[in-house]
């Protein structure tokens, strides 16, 4: 019997990768320039972990009881199909789950913020590769690859090696295009690469998505751990305004008129919560209300902006949200599970942790949310419209 008793898709799961992985699918020239994987504050202890895990993984692989309760067992490194291509098949088995997004956990450090360009899109590429390669061979295994958008020629190349590689979803970051918008018109032909594959953008935690100036960490008092005890993850100040970057990044999106430039361009927005998506769907049918008149870029969005994020855009709640209240104030559409496995946030039970917050929606609700709008969201199921995306040529 499998963890999953209903057809479920997970919106997220990550790779933990080990020190070499990124330096191995990267071009001979570039191996050398690649920073060492960053762990951040966790450092030391990490890399230890990350030892311990290699040494290990081989007995634990050998044990009849390996792949089995997976999602109650141990997280991180030491987790089943943490790092490892067939542990993670065995991981499926036992979780049952139809598909899973599968992200990387720290491999950008090594890259994604280099100010070398050859840097950047080399350890790009290389990521791109990896991830696809561990889920080589499993349908129900989705890379997602990640893409830096500030060089949009390098960036439209990256999306089409991605997907030839076998990528199906591109990370990027919920912040500018360099010094553009992105909904800049010389960003369109980044979207309409995107259109072009079926590959969903992806708006993640991390990835450069953090607003909250330093300046309010420093408040006199000493540094506070993250709600795990680490140093790397949500204190009280970020998780308050977590969802921030996500918002002005989609709020540029509509108001910049990509949606209806590439009718078939869909995204997702995980692991940054979704308690605050009704407010945000009222407040951007308020202000396309309010500047409709004086506004002519406003005046020329072609339905309401709430109506073009519902069809366009799904959206991963975290399990301590009310997520009954908030379907039933924006829409069953809107929202789709995440595990968030094998990382320690998502917790030992995470499908019975939204069942419980589900318990009075009707089956069909469920059903949306356990799988139908991840199906739409990936391309597996009919879209809410027919209309054909533009090629940005």
């Amino acid at each position: 019997m499998t963890y999953a008793r209903r057809v479920c898709c997970d919106a997220d799961s990550h790779f933990m990768e080990t020190f070499d992985w990124i330096a191995t699918y990267a071009d001979p020239d570039l191996r050398e320039l690649l920073p060492p994987l960053n762990l951040g504050s966790a450092g030391s202890m990490a890399a230890e972990l990350i030892e311990a895990a290699l040494r290990h993984r081989e007995q634990d692989s050998k044990r009849d009881s390996f792949g089995q309760n997976v999602v109650g067992g141990p997280k991180g490194w030491f987790a089943c199909g943490a790092f490892n291509r067939d542990d993670r098949r065995k991981a499926l088995d036992d979780l049952g789950f139809k598909h899973q997004l599968i992200f990387s956990t720290f491999a950008t450090t090594q890259f994604y913020y280099s100010p070398d360009t050859r840097i950047r899109y080399g350890g790009t590429r290389a990521h791109n590769r990896a991830i696809a390669d561990f889920c080589k061979g499993d349908d129900r295994m989705i890379a997602v690859g990640v893409l830096p958008t500030d060089d949009v020629e390098a960036a439209r190349a990256e999306i089409f090696a991605a997907a030839k590689d076998g990528c199906r979803a591109m990370w990027i970051s919920a912040s500018p295009a360099g010094d553009k918008s992105p909904g800049h018109p010389q960003m369109d032909r980044v979207w309409s690469a995107l259109a072009d594959c079926a590959m969903p953008f992806m708006l993640h935690i991390g990835g450069g998505n953090r607003v909250l100036p330093k300046e309010y960490a420093n408040n006199g008092k000493p540094l506070p751990t993250d709600w795990l005890g680490g140093g790397e993850n949500l204190r009280f100040k970020d998780y308050m305004v977590l969802p921030f970057a996500a918002q002005m990044f989609l709020t540029a999106m509509v108001y910049d008129g990509v949606f209806d430039r590439f009718a078939s361009l869909r995204g997702g927005v995980v692991e940054m919560g979704a308690g605050w998506v009704p407010d945000f769907l009222r407040r951007l049918d308020a202000g396309q209300n309010m500047f409709r008149a004086s506004d002519t870029q406003v005046g020329a969005l072609t339905r309401p902006a709430s109506e073009i994020i519902r069809e366009r855009v799904t959206f991963t709640p975290f399990g301590n949200e009310d997520v009954s209240k908030m379907i039933r104030e924006a829409g069953a559409e809107l929202f789709m599970f995440s595990s968030d496995y094998p990382h320690p946030e998502g917790g030992r039970d995470p499908i019975g942790k939204f069942e419980q917050l589900m318990a009075d929606l009707d089956e069909d609700t469920k059903a949306r949310f356990f799988h139908k709008n991840f199906d739409r969201m990936m391309g597996f199921a009919p879209a809410a419209s027919s209309a054909t995306a533009q090629a940005a040529e």
